[in-house]
């Protein structure tokens, strides 16, 4: 790999700095973040219980704007300069919007199962996205093994569909594209703040609206709480989205966006097991295939460029 201004490419420091200590500390942050990530659609089955998909998305930001509020005012958090207004909005727009209202959409009709191993194919999308916003640099054997993740979970989730792309498989490739612009642009701004704050300013960023969203969505759609749906919607607000994403921007702006989007080959593996052991759903027998092909996918993306 080549880099020929720091300036510009960012992300190439963190892949050249393999041996440096920091490395394994923002791989381990990273891969808890895929873990509390990998929980969510589960946790979102159980919400929409209760609650319809418009009514889930809707709380899930409103619930982490108003205690992101809480925690900024509470820390006294610097503003951003205005400089990041544009990347928060990226990020305010895909992680906290975008992505929780098109998977909450396709979950409606989806499985847990089958939307995880579509949601596969976010590595592969944020990795772009890096490459080309921020000219970031990987070699033949990175992009290679990065491409023939992606080309394993998209056969399986063709496979699980029939062979043919469903309204629920749309939904979650614009989810695939919202997603990745704000993980790069997240982990880009994990850069010049800490990862928390990059959370809690662009949740808070989305409270005005997502609260009139949710208040339009209660009285569109029918509620009907349980114990397991409001366990799943408080999970999906603090678990996913604000414990989770606060070390997942850490991780990123320690390793490069690209390198730790590699890791979330893993999660939708990892939701499979949470879709059988939380929802009782069926796996059907090439699911242990596709778990060995993806983890093979990982390591070799992983040393790619070390």
């Amino acid at each position: 790999m080549t880099v020929q201004d720091s300036a510009i490419h960012p992300d190439a420091i963190a892949v050249r700095s393999t041996a440096a200590p920091g490395v394994r500390a923002g791989t381990l942050l990273a891969a808890l973040g895929v873990v509390a990530f990998s929980f969510t659609f589960p946790s979102i089955s159980w919400a929409m219980e209760g609650l319809g998909p418009w009514s889930v998305a809707a709380w899930r930001a409103a619930l982490a704007g108003a205690a992101s509020v809480v925690v900024l005012l509470v820390t006294r958090a610097p503003v951003p300069d205005r400089r990041h207004w544009g990347p928060f909005a990226v990020v305010a727009g895909g992680v906290f919007l975008g992505y929780p209202l098109l998977t909450s959409l396709a979950l409606h009709t989806s499985s847990t199962a089958h939307a995880a191993v579509v949601v596969g194919l976010l590595p592969l999308t944020t990795a772009a996205y890096a490459a080309v916003r921020f000219r970031t640099r990987h070699s033949r054997t990175f992009w290679a093994a990065a491409l023939a993740g992606a080309a394993v979970v998209a056969g399986f989730a063709l496979q699980q569909s029939g062979g043919a792309p469903t309204t629920a498989d749309l939904y979650l490739l614009l989810a695939l594209v919202v997603c990745a612009a704000g993980y790069a642009e997240g982990g880009r701004l994990a850069r010049a703040m800490p990862g928390w704050q990059v959370v809690c300013w662009a949740a808070a960023a989305c409270l005005p609206l997502a609260a009139v969203g949710a208040g339009a969505a209660l009285w569109a759609e029918p509620v009907h709480l349980t114990g397991r749906s409001v366990a799943g919607l408080l999970w999906a607000v603090g678990g996913s989205t604000l414990l989770g994403m606060a070390v997942w921007y850490r991780g990123m702006a320690m390793i490069g966006v690209a390198r730790a989007g590699q890791l979330q080959l893993a999660q939708p593996l990892l939701t499979l097991l949470w879709s059988v052991t939380l929802l009782g759903e069926h796996l059907t027998p090439a699911a242990p295939l596709a778990a060995v092909a993806v983890l093979v996918c990982i390591v070799m993306t992983q040393r790619a460029d070390s």
